[in-house]
């Protein structure tokens, strides 16, 4: 017997009806309709197409003011025949709604509003006198996931035989909570005859729309798209950026030469959050309420997919560009329970969702005791390499593997690691390395675990005691693996740091052990060299640290050593060049943006610079330029500056309400490493062509530096003149002020010291004389 599913919009009822839910029962076989009050909404044909159930959660009119109407208009409804009702034609019914002229004027969008309804399909039918106890049983599984509204739980009961028809309606205060429920119990077993089956309720208007006979595809035309990688095509060889200021979003190029920013594209409100580009700088990704999008091209920006994540508030690229992962976070109706997750890994290029995660914030929460609550993003981490083969995440006290073939557990079950706190992957190759700290009161040491994908083979392991922390650093090629361990005193009373270095590519992978000359140093900052051997450490507690450069290897030698350390740094940043060689020691916050520009390679520095209290700082991708920004945290100075790479000033943009600078990326160059090299023993060859241009370029700059200081030299000239025009229309009254001297020269006048004598006032006073004085 077929189960035959269909909907009843409830626009039309909504429009034409007003206050109170009721329910139609429609009998087939005695083509008689009844209505009683109810508070779901649905209109679905059930078993065997005897009984249509339409319950109306809209405003529409309590049965009490039909009959007072049908008796005020002398209507016995018994009597009625609705077979022989005829509606108008159209979907308002000819009746014409009050706010029809609000949804034309403002184009508006409504949800169907079923969202927070659930289905549970494949429950027991049971007679009368048992309905309380499974709908007690139901209500139980269901309201720990959400808080079911009032009269939210709703069993139909077959009017003939009075059991239940073997499903029920469950309504949310909130979709995600609805869509929370649907996940966690879709295939619940109750017993062994039953085992739910959960829909949402909207499913079944989408698959009421599926045409019932099949329709070729129309085929559309191939236009070919533009090309997103043009950009790096350009012919002076610059590079772009993105920067936010206000309500404006710009792409621009960085020309040097010219000591200005070329403008690309700009456009007002184009994200409402932030913007970011892909990885290998193929797109620019922003993100709105409705979800995030991706633009791409050099010049135009077109926009290329949409990815629907209602509220979206955070988005990450995999390395290689064909995944996207969102994430949004909602507050639950019970102010006690955590927030609700939702994560999308979408399909870039298709915009499909390959696999979704949603759950509280706590099953999201970092930590392997469960402890800390809070999410940390990226929730997923990509393995290495542009394959984007494997992502991972932690939980308690697992470590979750997946592959993107199947989005599926690699070997269908996570990896048991007790207590785990960090893991990180190799840049280049599927290899993790995981933190896991100390058990037991000390009894079990913490460790540094090497841990293959995907035979989950552990390829090295280091034991480590009275660990305080420990943070995880890899070299960009994967060829080191730095562990920053810090340890307490046998007191427990404070704490001193090391290093563990561990070689990942030689055999065995064999571990060093670094200590600092002055153990007790605190350690600020650690970055690697991008493609070297070479890493750089601030360490010290006093105001100004210390910074200590380090190599990996020197000349024969693969052991770790010291190559220089520099006193009393204002520093506590690392910005190494992605080229290498070069490195900007930054002062930033409580330093106020002190800037160093030095050479690795020869050990001396290039350049200090100053830029007052900034806040960012990012090299460009080739390493030649470096920008450093001043964003809204302050309220002052806000712009970016841009400095070549050995710390020369070349322009300054300020923008108020200054938000963001990125510099877009670009893919790895498709030279071979011997090419590289040997470009660069011939880079004169090379070079001259380059040199040419930048010659003729600073010819252009020198002329039209000239053309301006002409050009001040014209309207100056034009002062003067102007101004001794004036001067000479003056002069006759200028020589009546001298009384006749024609001359203006002062040198010409003789000066004369005259005495005027001049009575100011005369008083007269009488004085008396007493007897006896003269």
């Amino acid at each position: 017997m077929h189960e035959t599913f269909f909907f009843l919009s409830s626009k039309n009822f909504y429009k034409s009806f007003a206050s109170k839910p009721f329910v139609f029962y429609w009998h087939v076989s005695e083509k008689t309709l009844t209505l009683e009050p109810k508070s779901l909404f649905c209109i679905l044909c059930l078993h065997n197409a005897k009984t249509v159930v339409a319950t109306i959660m809209a405003d529409v009119m309590v049965m009490k003011e039909i009959e007072d109407t049908a008796l005020r208009l002398g209507l016995d409804l018994s009597t009625l025949d609705l077979d022989s009702v005829r509606l108008p034609p159209g979907e308002n019914c000819g009746i014409l709604s009050d706010d029809d002229e609000v949804y034309q004027e403002d184009n508006l969008e409504f949800e169907s509003g079923f969202g927070n309804i659930i289905v549970v399909d494949n429950l027991p039918v049971v007679p009368k006198e048992k309905f309380e106890k499974l709908e007690g049983v139901v209500r139980k599984i269901y309201s720990q996931i959400g808080v079911i509204k009032e009269d939210g739980l709703w069993m139909p009961v077959d009017p003939e035989t009075d059991k239940t028809l073997g499903y029920c309606f469950i309504e949310y205060n909130t979709p995600q909570e609805a869509e929370l429920a649907k996940d966690k119990t879709h295939g619940y077993k109750l017993d062994r005859a039953h085992i739910f089956c959960v829909s949402m309720f909207d499913d079944f208007d989408r698959f009421m729309k599926v045409p019932n006979e099949w329709a070729l595809p129309e085929t559309k035309p191939y236009a070919p798209g533009e090309n997103l990688q043009h950009w790096l095509t350009d012919a002076k060889a610059r590079d772009q950026f993105v920067i936010r200021a206000g309500s404006d979003t710009e792409v621009l190029w960085n020309d040097a030469r010219h000591l200005k920013p070329d403008p690309v594209y700009k456009r007002a409100f184009w994200t409402e959050s932030f913007v970011q580009w892909s990885p290998l700088g193929t797109y620019l990704a922003t993100v709105h309420r409705q979800g995030a999008a991706v633009w791409g091209g050099s010049s135009s920006f077109n926009r290329l997919m949409r990815y629907a994540h209602p509220q979206v508030k955070l988005i990450d690229f995999s390395p290689g560009e064909k995944y996207l992962v969102t994430y949004s976070s909602s507050e639950p109706s019970n102010p006690r329970d955590a927030n609700r997750v939702v994560i999308n890994i979408f399909d870039v290029r298709t915009g499909k969702v390959m696999r979704d995660f949603k759950g509280s914030a706590d099953d999201f929460a970092v930590g392997g005791a469960g402890g800390v609550t809070g999410v940390s993003w990226p929730v997923f981490k990509w393995s290495g390499g542009r394959d984007d083969k494997y992502f991972a995440r932690m939980g308690k006290n697992v470590l979750s593997v997946y592959e993107t073939e199947t989005f599926s557990l690699v070997d269908k079950k996570s990896l048991k690691v007790e207590n785990i706190m960090d893991f990180c992957w190799s840049p280049t190759d599927p290899i993790i390395a995981l933190f896991v700290p100390e058990m037991g009161g000390g009894n079990q040491p913490a460790r540094v675990s090497l841990i293959q994908v995907p035979s989950k083979e552990e390829l090295r392991q280091k034991n480590l005691f009275s660990v305080s922390d420990c943070k995880i650093y890899w070299q960009s090629n994967g060829d080191y693996l730095a562990v920053n361990v810090e340890r307490y005193t046998k007191t427990k009373k404070s704490t001193y740091t090391g290093f563990e270095l561990f070689r990942i590519k030689e055999r065995d992978i064999p571990i060093e052990v670094l200590e600092l000359e002055n153990k007790n140093d605190k350690i600020i900052a650690f970055a690697w060299e991008p493609k070297g051997h070479r890493f750089v450490v601030i360490h010290g507690d006093n105001p100004k640290p210390d910074v200590s450069i380090y190599s990996m290897r020197t000349g024969q030698n693969s052991r770790v050593s010291k190559l220089t350390t520099l006193k009393g740094k204002q520093a506590n940043a690392l910005f190494w060049s992605p080229a290498g060689r070069y490195i900007v020691l930054a002062g930033l916050k409580g330093f106020n943006g002190q800037l160093e520009f030095y050479n690795v390679d020869e050990l001396e520095t290039m350049a200090t610079a100053e830029h007052f209290m900034a806040t960012d700082i990012e090299w460009d991708p080739t390493g030649r330029y470096v920008a450093t920004a001043v964003t809204s945290v302050h309220e002052m100075e806000n712009g970016f500056n841009i400095w070549s790479f050995n710390g020369k000033h070349l322009y300054r943009i300020l923008k108020d309400h200054f938000f963001q600078f990125l510099w877009r990326p670009r893919p790895p160059s498709f030279l071979s490493p011997e090419k590289e090299e040997e470009i660069a023993k011939n880079l004169k060859k090379y070079s001259k062509k380059y040199e040419a241009e930048d010659q003729d370029v600073s010819l252009l700059l020198s002329e039209q530096e000239r053309d301006k200081r002409r050009m001040l030299k014209e309207d100056w000239d034009k002062w003067i003149h102007e101004w001794k025009r004036i001067h000479e229309e003056e002069s006759l009254h200028r020589q009546k002020l001298r009384d006749g001297e024609a001359s203006d020269e002062e040198e010409e006048y003789e000066a004369k010291d005259i005495e005027v004598e001049e009575v100011i006032d005369v008083s007269e006073e009488v004085l008396h004389l007493e007897y006896g004085q003269e």
